[in-house]
């Protein structure tokens, strides 16, 4: 008894000494950030002339191009996940004809860039009468290019349940698609959630392309508008560059949240 108390005792002083030396680590990242951060200030503050006035009466509105990217950034990653899902299940078929469609779809927007896609979508489109709203000509090709990408982590996913628990649902008398749906895609999708958390965050990033329509006001149309009417280009690239900074650090901190919550749940 007294044994078993001495060795709690000392188990508890190492788990008390690990969380000290956590708790360290922090402060001393903590420390370095604000450092980090203050000789980024001091470098833009000494030599260069900043016009504080000019951050000031327009931080607002390029702030208010936020609400506008996060539409376009979700929009597009929900469009994403569903065509990544789809690519992936039709990697994976036996069927040729959609086997080759979902390869094909992956082949030709991997190999094409992202701007150009956005281009295309914009201004190619028209001339087949195709006209879209501005906002839709920026989400649908920031899905179909997440897409391709993402194909590759559903695939991953779904080939990582084992061929095992697929017996064993067929053993109990599911059908293929009840095995799919009732074991194969919620462990894919639980095993694909970490990966989709940052492509959203660098969607985020991304979505600052479809500021070339001219029609989408985002954050990166608000900033170069204002910037370009007073030549303060500086100053409203700076302000846009710290509300997406803000922006990753939010949805970063939400990340690591939801990979901790789903690390503890395969312990």
């Amino acid at each position: 008894m007294i044994q078993t108390q001495v060795q709690k005792s000392q188990a508890e002083l190492l788990f008390e000494a690990q969380q000290r030396k956590d708790r360290l680590f922090k402060t001393n990242v903590a420390i370095s950030w604000v450092v980090l951060l203050g000789l980024l200030i001091f470098m833009f503050s000494g030599p260069i002339d900043i016009d504080t006035e000019f951050i000031s009466k327009n931080a607002a509105f390029i702030a208010s191009g936020i609400w506008q990217t996060l539409f376009i950034s979700i929009a597009s990653i929900l469009l994403a996940i569903l065509l990544a899902l789809l690519a992936a299940l039709g990697r994976l078929s036996t069927i040729p004809p959609i086997y080759a469609l979902s390869t094909f779809y992956v082949s030709l927007i991997r190999g094409t860039p992202l701007f150009l896609q956005i281009i295309f979508f914009f201004l190619a489109l028209p001339q087949l009468n195709i006209v879209l709203p501005a906002v839709w000509a920026g989400i649908l090709p920031l899905g179909l290019n997440y897409g391709a990408y993402m194909s590759e982590t559903f695939r991953a996913g779904i080939s990582s349940v084992s061929k095992g628990q697929r017996e064993a649902a067929t053993a109990l008398g599911m059908t293929p698609g009840q095995t799919m749906r009732r074991i194969v895609l919620p462990q894919a999708l639980r095993f694909a959630i970490p990966p989709m958390g940052n492509d959203f965050i660098s969607m985020t990033k991304d979505s600052a392309l479809v500021s070339v329509t001219g029609f989408v006001h985002e954050i990166m149309f608000r900033a170069t508008r204002v910037g370009r009417a007073t030549f303060n280009n500086l100053e409203a690239l700076i302000i846009a560059a710290v509300f997406y900074w803000l922006m990753t650090l939010i949805l970063t901190f939400f990340q690591s949240k939801l990979e901790a919550r789903l690390s503890r749940g395969d312990r």
